[in-house]
């Protein structure tokens, strides 16, 4: 396996031109746990590595550590010595959502993706409003959006074309198909995208059959997956760790656990752009600063009232505004926590400078 079919460009290649001279090779990310991560090197030997103290202690949040799918530098070892990340090299993009909870970190779900594949079905699964937050995170980390309509051969065709076409409506950039990953129809439509050196990236509910689809691509069991309820229709999850796997033939697949939670980290812009139609519409509102609830002369709620603009979309909009004004206004306390507790340490630093040196004056004296 080569770097390029491990998804190596031009730009990598001149990102790590200053470490040449350091005997570091690069790798990429492959698997990530509590004590180390799985790397690829050229010719795809797979080796673990060991992150270095200075990359850990310069990373200002737990999103500026290695993730699966990063490149990184590596010092090899041998038998005695581990072989250790020296540094990371910049993302082309990044996948992520905010850490589940309070917390107002970012959560890396993959980096150098091309494509993040969504996958949900027609029936219990299909959420539109989540669809929406899906979007918004794939438009901000770079990636290009592949819907998989998934498990069409437990739903009247009618139902799964339906909700392929509202998705479709959300994001002109997103290309959405009807698939059903039990009878391998639509892998054609996967394999289209996953070329050599491209990395796409699974993501979707617990039990929409993510494994399955991943299962066909590889061409053998890479994940086990349990029997589908006869009811819901519905496999018990099976990924329970992210992974970085190569396709024979083909591309890279990032599978990921199910989601539960699909917390914004995303930016005010980026909420324009994805609700382009509501934004319009507030720049007709009487107030600048209108909050579009109980402003007076309010064009959004206008709209609503008259059947323009759809009422659970401007609620998604509202909750997804007022989630994104919680998470900058804890981001903006926690950087004035870290420059406090930077502040402080330097004027300890200092203190202790001058006692050393005070010391050393006295017992010159003496």
């Amino acid at each position: 396996m080569t770097l390029t079919e491990l998804g190596w460009n031009k730009d990598l290649e001149a990102a790590c031109t200053a470490y040449r001279g350091k005997g570091w090779v690069p790798a990429r990310l492959i698997r990530e746990t509590v004590i180390n991560y799985g790397a690829f090197l050229k010719g795809g030997d797979e080796i673990e590595v060991i992150l270095c103290g200075r990359v850990w202690h310069e990373a200002a949040c737990d999103a500026d550590l290695p993730s699966v799918g990063d490149w990184v530098m590596v010092e090899l070892g041998d038998e005695n010595q581990p072989s250790v990340i020296r540094a990371i090299l910049p993302r082309r993009t990044c996948f992520s959502r905010k850490m589940p909870g309070n917390s107002s970190q970012a959560q890396v779900i993959g980096a150098n993706i091309d494509y993040v594949a969504v996958v949900t079905d027609a029936g219990s699964d299909f959420n539109i409003r989540r669809m929406e937050r899906y979007f918004m995170l794939i438009g901000r980390s770079g990636a290009k959006a592949v819907v998989l309509i998934n498990k069409a051969d437990l739903f009247p065709k009618e139902q799964s074309e339906q909700a392929a076409a509202e998705i479709a409506a959300l994001w002109d950039g997103a290309s959405v198909h009807v698939t059903s990953a039990l009878n391998g129809d639509g892998l054609k439509v996967l394999k289209k995208f996953l070329k050599k050196g491209i990395t796409m990236c699974v993501v979707g509910s617990s039990g929409v059959g993510k494994s399955t689809l991943v299962n066909q691509l590889y061409g053998d069991e890479w994940q086990w997956t349990s029997e589908c309820n006869e009811i819901t229709g519905k496999g018990r999850h099976t990924t329970t760790s992210r992974e970085l796997v190569p396709l024979p033939g083909s591309g890279l697949l990032i599978d990921n656990p199910g989601m539960r939670e699909i917390q914004m980290w995303t930016d005010e812009t980026t909420l324009r752009d994805s609700f382009a139609d509501v934004d319009a519409l507030s720049a007709e509102c009487k107030f600048s600063d209108c909050s579009h609830r109980t402003d007076a002369k309010c064009a959004i709620r206008a709209a609503v009232e008259a059947g323009t603009l759809d009422l659970a979309r401007y609620e998604n909009f509202l909750n997804l505004e007022n989630e994104i004004a919680a998470l900058k206004k804890r981001t903006e306390k926690r950087q004035m926590a870290v420059e406090r507790w930077a502040k402080r340490n330097s004027v300890k630093a200092r203190n202790l400078a001058d006692r050393i040196q005070l010391e050393k004056d006295v017992r010159g004296d003496l």
